[in-house]
């Protein structure tokens, strides 16, 4: 999954100095839910008027019979290790009242995706300390496990995921089972705020994700010079490059809280 298709947990808290310093900024909000209610009340916070219009969705796995085979497993204990790469994940396991026995221990990518697992009343044992991706992961594996080898994996991920942790643990000797838990789709925009961004007349794009991106070009674009496009991290830049979208700034940490800054500062500079 790329960088942040995943709800939020909580209240985005910014520490906005010098009063509103999106006075008088539209800002696109491309999710909805709790993550498109906290970013939107961040940017309320700092002067902005959010434009909450999601612009993806997640629907059930083509192959549900194989994920409900896989979570029965689950909680007879039959793997070592759960990884979840995204809340979005958290909120499939929950819908479906998986158990994670307390022998099996839980990966988790992105301290969002492990607040989302408290909240849900499962448990994060690993989380990337550095690199929240499932990269991160990977290299953070072999010291969080003690270079165990053998380990029974069960690799949770959209359907539109790379399998890097899934295959690079694989290539480590560990037995992974790589199952599909959801799919994201696209929603279409109301015809208004398409054409208000074609029009110039909103002041930024949040881009979270590929999937993300993806939509803001095919449905919005293409994206004035005069609107900012911000990234949630640099992978995301790098999948909005493969769309043809513009990203001018990417922000410094995978989080709702440092995308926003990252506004912050472009439009402290263009001020």
């Amino acid at each position: 999954m790329t960088e942040s298709d995943a709800p939020l947990t909580g209240a985005i808290k910014l520490p906005f100095h010098g009063g509103k310093p999106l006075a008088g900024w539209r800002v696109l909000v491309p999710r909805g839910g709790p993550w498109g209610d906290g970013v939107a009340a961040a940017l309320r916070a700092g002067g902005a008027s959010p434009i909450i219009a999601p612009l993806i969705n997640f629907a059930p796995t083509d192959d549900q019979p194989a994920l409900e085979a896989a979570l029965a497993k689950l909680a007879r204990g039959e793997f070592d290790w759960v990884t979840v790469t995204s809340a979005t994940t958290v909120d499939v396991l929950a819908s479906y009242g998986a158990v994670i026995p307390e022998t099996t221990k839980v990966a988790a990518v992105g301290e969002t995706t492990a607040a989302a697992l408290v909240a849900a009343g499962y448990r994060a044992d690993i989380v990337p300390s550095e690199e929240n991706s499932a990269r991160g992961l990977l290299e953070e594996w072999e010291a969080a496990t003690g270079g165990q080898r053998g380990l029974r994996v069960l690799a949770l991920r959209s359907a539109i995921a790379k399998q890097v942790l899934s295959v690079g643990l694989a290539r480590v000797g560990h037995h992974v089972e790589a199952v599909v838990a959801y799919r994201t789709v696209g929603v279409p925009v109301a015809q208004k705020v398409g054409d208000d961004v074609r029009a110039g007349r909103v002041n930024a794009v949040l881009v979270t994700s590929g999937s993300v991106a993806e939509q803001v070009q095919q449905q919005l674009g293409p994206i004035p010079e005069t609107t900012l496009v911000a990234a949630i991290g640099p992978q995301t830049k790098r999948d909005a490059a493969k769309f043809g979208l513009r990203v001018d700034v990417v922000a410094k940490e995978r989080t709702a809280e440092s995308l926003i800054d990252a506004v912050v500062e472009a439009a402290t500079a263009r001020a």
